[in-house]
């Protein structure tokens, strides 16, 4: 039996109970079983208990495996909150957020590190009671926040998730994210809380297509959650083979950015009896929003942000702080919601409780960051980031606008706008653009492109094409501040991040 720190971890565990010889997880065609994986968790709630005191705070550095999942799942069933940063984490962003979060420990494989505080570094921000999950913004505008995540907050999203997907015994689910990420509360806890088979997919092969393909099929999955990018790899990689559809997947999420029109249309033909969604949310709100997309109608791009689901209430906020119905700043609050970060200052800037609606407490509601508008349906829609709003010229262009539309060129895989230094106007709008293999596009075809679509102040100056993947940030979303070294010599500088799961 476990000690009781959330339903989610002990569900797991149960599961090792009624199916013990049911795979719980695939690791590059190696089946793990409940019963190994309970066995694994055991082991490592001995090796915890040996080096660190009840309830203190671990980092877990280990890279995505199955060993990883077993760790995470005994820190949660042991009481310990799990933090879990980006393995590609710059290691004063890692000694931040660790002494944010208050976390003393961290572990790498058999070796559990006391961390020694630094001058002014008291620890004094301590994760609230109660805490499962320690996740970290993607810190692309300065050093990651430490997000902790309440066990009953994730035990409300695991709930809600299984019942919206059909996440049963044995379902076999594809796991793209890494494990730092909020998506694998779906992909991973949801699937091993419920019996099902999660198909966790090894970093080394995230971005050959061929693969994630080949997983799909060899294991039938029914349900994937992804970013858009996943996407746009698995259907090159179909018409590059030539084979059949994906008959087995049920539903097809995508989140994380902005779904394209093309990568939307062509899984619409790859995944013929899937239902699609466009899921919106923050690292700090979990999922927030969610838009089924109706295939007896033409295809909406970009897809809407949709509506909230059970329990969640969304507000929109002007320029000038007041309620408004129509375009503003979204405000949402999530029964899956974070409690706030451990550092009080940054928390007083995102958070808000509002003591007028009509609960004890007060309803605490997250400053999202994003600009969207809700039509007469009451369906919102993303207008772009409030910091992505740069003046070129003197006029007021939305990055994430102007990337949407390079992303709806049919060759167009990636995209990312930023703005570098002009002798003459100040700033100049850059886009850096990854095509496919294949294609012959030029920068002049895609500079057509843009302007036949966009007012001439919104065209970019430069557009780079290239074959490579594009730089992304620890929580997966393209890196705008590295985007000057695709530049020309002559045209690099301090680029402006101007970037767009929140």
């Amino acid at each position: 039996m476990t000690d009781r720190h959330g339903e989610t971890a002990e569900a797991v565990l149960r599961w090792a109970e009624k199916t013990p010889d049911a795979p719980a997880l695939w690791w590059n065609g190696n089946a793990t079983t409940y019963r190994e994986l309970a066995d694994e968790t055991a082991a490592a709630r001995v090796r915890l208990a040996e080096h660190l005191p009840a309830g203190a705070t671990l980092a877990v550095l280990d890279a995505k495996a199955p060993r990883t999942v077993a760790t995470v799942l005994a820190c949660l069933v042991s009481g310990r909150p799990a933090l879990l940063p980006p393995p590609t984490l710059p290691r004063d962003h890692l000694a931040a957020v660790t002494a944010e979060a208050g976390c003393g420990y961290t572990l790498a494989g058999d070796t559990v590190t006391a961390l020694t505080p630094q001058p002014g570094d008291a620890r004094k921000h301590v994760v609230p009671p109660g805490t499962g999950f320690i996740l970290t913004t993607s810190g692309s505008t300065g050093t990651p926040k430490a997000v902790p995540l309440p066990h009953d907050g994730v035990d409300a999203f695991t709930r809600w998730a299984a019942d919206a997907f059909g996440i049963t015994e044995g379902t076999p689910v594809l796991n793209y994210a890494p494990l730092n990420f909020d998506l694998c509360l779906l992909d991973v806890w949801t699937t091993l809380a419920h019996g099902g088979q999660v198909v966790l997919v090894d970093p080394a092969v995230a971005a050959s297509g061929p693969r994630l393909l080949g997983l799909l099929r060899a294991h039938r999955i029914e349900v994937v959650q992804a970013v858009p990018l996943f996407y746009a790899l698995i259907s090159a990689a179909a018409r590059a083979e030539g084979g059949g559809p994906l008959e087995t997947v049920r539903h097809a999420v995508f989140t994380g950015d902005v779904m394209a029109e093309q990568p939307l249309a062509d899984l619409t033909a790859l995944a013929p009896g899937a239902r699609l969604y466009n899921v919106y949310g923050c690292t700090e709100t979990n999922d927030s929003l969610i838009h089924e997309v109706d295939r007896d109608r033409p295809l909406p791009s970009p897809p809407p942000l949709g509506r909230p689901l059970p329990g969640v209430r969304v507000r929109l906020r002007d320029f000038e702080g007041r309620l408004v119905t129509g375009r503003g700043e979204l405000e949402v609050s999530t029964p899956f919601q974070s409690t706030g970060y451990p550092d009080r200052r940054r928390t007083a800037e995102k958070f808000i409780t509002d003591p007028a609606d009509g609960s004890d407490e007060g309803v605490r509601w997250f400053r999202t960051g994003d600009l969207v508008e809700a039509d007469a349906d009451g369906v919102l829609r993303l207008v772009g980031r409030l910091d992505h709003q740069v003046k070129i010229r003197g006029v007021a262009v939305n990055t994430a606008g102007v990337e949407q539309v390079i992303l709806d060129h049919p060759d167009v895989v990636e995209a990312g706008v930023t703005t570098l230094p002009d002798p003459v106007e100040g700033r100049r709008l850059v886009a850096v653009v990854r095509l496919e293999r294949d294609s012959t596009a030029t920068s002049l075809d895609l500079k057509r492109h843009c302007s036949d679509r966009l007012p001439r102040g919104s065209v970019p100056a430069t557009l780079v094409p290239v074959r490579e993947p594009l730089p992304r940030t620890s929580t997966g979303k393209v890196d705008r501040q590295a985007l000057a070294a695709f530049c020309p010599a002559a045209s690099r500088g301090p680029a402006t991040s101007v970037g767009t799961r929140s």
